[in-house]
């Protein structure tokens, strides 16, 4: 839980070259201890920002992690994407009719780390797209 600064590393795509932003997440405890709610937002040189806001729960019937997540680069999900806990580390699918994108969470030794990678079309590996790195403040 908590404030967390560092950087995002975004990675060469038809968006644009590798760049550095400055990252911001918090993480707060809502519904009574049942969720979380995420807010991120990371900052270009140039001024552009995307910024974007989840909620984590649990599924009761299976045991998954659940995240709704919306951002300010598209629509919001068709469903909520699902994940388990391996170890320390959370790893979260969202399934579209575009592909796949992966997103790992982990904190080791105060450091967040969230890693972000695609699998569009046919593809069988998932391509890396950004890398946040961030301590709590």
């Amino acid at each position: 839980m908590g404030r967390w600064r560092g950087t995002t590393e975004i990675l060469p795509s038809p968006g644009g070259p590798v760049r550095l932003a400055d990252a911001e997440v918090t993480f707060t405890l809502a519904a009574g201890g049942y969720a979380v709610i995420q807010s991120y937002r990371h900052t270009e040189p140039d001024g552009s920002h995307f910024e974007g806001h989840g909620i984590f729960t649990v599924d009761p019937d299976q045991g998954d992690t659940l995240w709704y997540f919306v951002d300010n680069a598209g629509s919001a999900p068709e469903a909520p994407a699902r994940g388990t806990w391996h170890g320390d580390t959370l790893v979260i699918e969202r399934r579209t009719a575009e592909g796949t994108s992966r997103h790992t969470f982990r904190v080791d030794d105060g450091v967040l780390t969230q890693i972000a990678e695609l699998r569009h079309g046919g593809a069988t590996a998932f391509t890396p797209f950004f890398t946040s790195v961030c301590r709590k403040t």
